[in-house]
């Protein structure tokens, strides 16, 4: 099955369950990409002792998982795309929900 899991915020359980759901779909051999907007785009910096969304972030991109962040809210962040979170579009959003068989939003 391919998965699109849409991550639109930066509390740090909800972004770190939102990883751990998709490095265990990836593990079940499912196809997983995510899309982050909004405030996603800030998932990468989130530092929390108990939850450790870089940990899961790492292991999702090890286990094939891909990522893709909008543009426009990096942009209004005075931030950039990364090797593993490219800017992305509303095109590649929309190729995600079109492609996917199921989409999760966190």
């Amino acid at each position: 099955m391919k998965v699109g899991i849409v991550i639109s915020q930066t509390d740090p359980e909800t972004v770190w369950n939102a990883f751990r759901f998709g490095n265990f779909s990836l593990n079940k051999g499912h196809d997983v990409r995510t899309f982050l907007i909004g405030k996603g785009v800030e998932c990468v910096e989130i530092v929390h002792e108990e939850f450790n969304v870089i940990e899961e972030l790492n292991k999702y991109v090890d286990n094939d998982g891909q990522i893709f962040a909008c543009g426009t809210c990096l942009v209004s962040r005075n931030k950039e795309g990364s090797p593993i979170c490219p800017m992305s579009t509303m095109n590649d959003l929309m190729e995600l929900v079109e492609e996917s068989d199921k989409i999760v939003s966190f």
